[in-house]
């Protein structure tokens, strides 16, 4: 595999920046795929995300994101790490949530003054290209999330099948809003972290194989 080094500002990064829900994030004038199919759900706490902006606004290292190139196919890139703080960012920028400011007061990016928002929009990602098969995107992903958020088994296994049928799965098992949630009573474990996902999968598999391996699914 192949790795480029790129900075992006984030006041690239927020051009085109839209939530189209069960279809995907977008960013960079609509050239990023902020969150691919075989990424988790967004699982940062508010207060996380808020230490994410006040890495940014301090011009502290966010540590390195990793994007993948997909111009040979699509004329797109996606992200593969860096999906939980990309988000936090546009979320920011974008007006969902506030950030507590030197006063104690809740501050949304437009009370902000312009310098305070010039600061955060000149920060620039420490970006790593990457290039390669999707075999060897999917295995660098599975290594580089040894860090941070540890990913539970069954977000691992969405990083190496994925798939329409799959991502209808994950619609009704573990997107924010899931007609599961009627049924969290019965269940154990979290919707975004794809649980309720892992469960059902083992009751088919149970039923079709007689067995839980869910790998078949």
């Amino acid at each position: 595999m192949e790795i480029k080094r790129k900075n992006v500002p984030i006041r690239d990064l927020i051009v085109g920046y839209v939530d189209l829900g069960n279809e995907g994030v977008e960013g960079w004038k609509g050239k990023l795929d902020i969150r691919p199919p075989y990424q988790r759900e967004f699982i940062y706490t508010t207060e996380k995300q808020r230490a994410v902006i006040d890495s940014v606004r301090q011009h502290f290292p966010l540590g390195i994101i990793y994007w993948v190139d997909n111009t040979d196919k699509n004329n797109r890139y996606e992200v593969l790490d860096g999906q939980q703080r990309t988000l936090s960012i546009c979320k920011y920028v974008s007006g969902d949530y506030s950030i507590e400011g030197n006063d104690g007061k809740p501050y949304y990016f437009h009370n902000l003054t312009q310098d305070e928002k010039d600061n955060i929009l000149d920060y620039e990602l420490d970006v790593y290209v990457c290039i390669g098969t999707e075999r060897e995107k999917l295995d660098w992903f599975e290594r580089i999330n040894v860090q941070g958020e540890v990913l539970t088994d069954q977000e691992l296994r969405n990083a190496s099948y994925t798939g329409s049928w799959l991502s209808d799965a994950k619609t009704y098992f573990s997107k924010n809003g899931a007609p599961v949630e009627e049924f969290s009573n019965y269940l154990s474990g979290r919707r975004n972290r794809q649980d309720y996902l892992e469960t059902v999968l083992e009751w088919i598999s149970e039923q079709d194989y007689g067995n839980t391996d869910v790998t078949r699914y």
